[in-house]
């Protein structure tokens, strides 16, 4: 029996085996790849270039680039089904003595649109062996997390400029079809449901989700599920929980991507007098392990499994640096590899540290206050102006650390009055950056007291049980969230279906029971219930970890959650500013 495949992106990799490169296998035949830019970042996910040798292929190109002929080689083309892939493909084969190679295995990440399938095969078909549609428009960034190629969805769905335009309904149909391919790849046909709002960007989703989950299995032959499985696909819009977009987290991977300048996952570094680069990625096994920790046990632990590496070999005295380290290395070569990544991760920590001694620390006790209501000892608050008065006088700070501040005083206090707002613009002056504070109002959470939008306050689960950190004390909304939907205790009014409700969340769990010996409803949960979280909007790093956690405490269940994209507290705040702009000024950053 098969090894269980654990994690998105060993499912993606191995439905991508499956699905390309044993359904062209020829022993010893060795073929070329073409890929476009969506595919490139889809596979450098989920393998490495020595899985593609392994496959057979010895060389990957680009298909929109110019290339070298290979008329003996056979290609596969990986590509999405748009024009300009399409484009590259036909103009490998425009006449069959001028062809690029000997045949063309073409495999699209979805459905390919009728009239670029007729190009094809008016332009083409002679040369091409096989065209199939295998549904992975997704892209597996970690084990449980996942984001769409919509770079733009955040503008579309939330923009008044884009409000009932056949852009926003594009968008959404887009991200519809998407979130369908990864239900496809999990092997799952889950009950839909979604948070009732103002807004009704996430039932519009929810439903579209549902219609094309019903098309999808009706119409795929070979896919034995007709049925709802048991899981959920929960959609939720990103106003629903806006303080943990803005709060400084204290836990590993969030801090760093808030405060250092990590791009693409890569970190950038000096050690030993040369710059250097990390990938931050999940075959780093450290990385992995200490992500979620909170930083101070993250110094603790990596120092710890530094000085067991140096006890093998009484290589430094004294003190434990980065320098002495480097000489470690250079004395202990066998222990390089390990040494390196331990490096790696103690220089992100200490960079993180760095700036959390200079400006963070204070800032995060009031962050925590606002956002809580409470003090650390548990006192309630009762002048939040007075909370927030330190940070905005506090020169120290920068303009986004002022403005998260700010959002924080609004959301706690559920709006405040036009001239109050004015008279922080104006004190602070941000007047240029004001509309990362009043364009909120477009995501329905409520900027002015006196807004038509309203937002009720959320019950919290009581955490007071928990050991937790004194500036790290906020849990993210999306967490109740997950808890509950596991322990069946969501509303079916605020959180109705739009499809019928899958059996193993049907009430309260006992209900299902009674379909089955107790023994085996509990196998089958355990070994299928997932529970699928879709954020229209992007997600934070503090949320991707509630995935994780959840999981790692309710083992019957397994959290995924995905987005539009991964947001750090700056990009949000930039996103949020555009919103009232001509889409053809902004600035649209791709993932």
């Amino acid at each position: 029996m098969a090894p269980a495949v654990r994690g998105l992106k060993s499912l993606v990799w191995h439905k991508l085996k499956s699905a390309i490169f044993d359904d062209c296998r020829k022993e010893d035949e060795w073929k070329v790849i073409l890929l476009d830019d969506y595919t490139t970042k889809l596979l450098s996910l989920c393998c490495k270039m020595t899985d593609l040798l392994a496959e057979g292929i010895t060389v990957v190109e680009n298909v929109y680039k110019n290339r070298e002929p290979v008329p003996h080689m056979k290609a596969i083309y990986f590509i999405t089904p748009t024009k300009k892939s399409v484009d590259g493909l036909i103009d490998d084969f425009i006449s069959k003595s001028s062809s690029r190679y000997k045949a063309a295995y073409v495999y699209f990440t979805d459905t390919c649109p009728d009239n670029l399938f007729n190009k094809i095969k008016s332009s083409c078909a002679r040369s091409i062996r096989r065209c199939k549609e295998i549904s992975i428009s997704f892209f597996p960034n970690e084990s449980q997390v996942f984001t769409l190629n919509v770079p733009d969805a955040f503008y579309c769905c939330y923009s008044p400029t884009l409000e009932n335009t056949k852009e926003k309904d594009a968008a959404m149909e887009a991200m519809a079809e998407q979130i369908v391919t990864l239900c496809a790849t999990l092997e799952e046909n889950p009950g839909v449901r979604c948070k009732s709002t103002p807004s009704d960007n996430a039932s519009r989703l929810a439903q579209l989700v549902e219609k094309k989950l019903e098309n999808y299995y009706k119409t795929d032959e070979q896919s034995q599920i007709k049925a709802k499985t048991h899981s959920q696909l929960i959609v939720i819009d990103r106003g629903f929980d806006p303080v943990s977009t803005v709060l400084h987290e204290l836990t590993f991977q969030a801090m760093a991507y808030d405060l250092l300048p990590i791009e693409n996952d890569t970190y950038k570094y000096k050690s030993d007098g040369k710059e250097k680069e990390a990938i931050l990625e999940e075959d780093d096994e450290l990385w992995v392990k200490i992500r979620h920790k909170h930083i101070a046990d993250v110094i603790e632990e990596i120092s710890q499994l530094l000085k067991e590496v140096s006890s093998k070999k009484k290589a430094t005295e004294g003190k434990l640096t980065l320098t002495s380290l480097a000489h470690l290395m250079k004395k202990m070569p066998q222990y390089r590899k390990e040494i390196t990544k331990q490096v790696v991760h103690l220089n992100i920590a200490e960079d993180c540290m760095s700036k959390f001694k200079a400006n963070i620390e204070r800032l995060c006790k009031t962050e925590q206050d606002l956002a809580l209501g409470t003090d650390a000892e548990g006192q309630k608050v009762k002048d939040s102006m007075r909370v927030l008065l330190p940070v905005l006088l506090n020169k120290s700070h920068d303009s986004y650390d002022k403005i998260r501040a700010i959002l924080l005083y609004i959301f706690s206090t559920n709006g405040t009055t036009q001239e109050n707002l004015d008279k922080l613009i104006q004190n602070v002056q941000i007047e240029s950056d004001s509309d990362m504070i009043r364009n909120w109002e477009y995501l329905h959470v409520p900027i002015m007291s006196s807004s038509a939008v309203q937002q009720q306050k959320q019950p919290r689960r009581d955490r007071s049980a928990e050991e937790t950190f004194q500036l790290s004390r906020w849990t993210p909304l999306i967490k109740d969230v997950m808890e509950d939907a596991i322990e069946n205790k969501l509303d079916s009014k605020e959180w109705p279906y739009c499809s019928q409700c899958p059996p193993t969340w049907n009430g309260s769990g006992i209900v299902s029971a009674r379909q089955k010996p107790k023994g085996s409803y509990q196998d089958e949960r355990r070994s299928n219930a997932r529970l699928i979280i879709f954020v229209i909007g992007g997600i934070t790093y503090s949320e991707m970890r509630s995935a994780y956690e959840v999981s790692q405490a309710h083992k019957s269940c397994e959290v995924i959650i995905g987005s539009t994209h991964i947001l750090t507290p700056r990009r949000l705040l930039d996103e949020v500013k555009s919103l009232n702009k001509p889409k053809d000024t902004v600035c649209i950053k791709d993932e």
